[in-house]
């Protein structure tokens, strides 16, 4: 149960931080600031943030034309999605 717990602690702060930083990016893209680099935004999603990174990015039209976001996350979502379950059947066995 504690495990559960720190799992879904881990996602939600992955989730924050990675719309933050997608938010900032926008923001910076608009202003002529520094750009958050775009590997390091696909790295957040493959550490568990692609979910919100998808919506937010679609929210605030933010590389939205960029098929490596458009298509990459998605794919990355359905993935997290199936290890997700695949592990949540496997501690069911027990």
């Amino acid at each position: 149960m504690e495990m559960n717990k720190l799992v879904i602690a881990y996602l939600a702060l992955i989730s924050v931080l990675t719309a933050i930083v997608t938010i900032i990016d926008k923001i910076n893209a608009k202003a002529g600031g520094r750009r958050v680099p775009e590997d390091f935004l696909l790295t957040l999603g493959l550490l568990g943030g692609s979910a919100s990174e998808y919506i937010t990015m679609k929210l605030i039209r933010h590389k939205t034309k960029h098929k490596k976001f458009m298509v990459g996350l998605p794919v990355m979502i359905a993935i997290q999605a199936i290890i997700a379950i695949g592990l949540w059947i496997y501690t069911q066995r027990g």
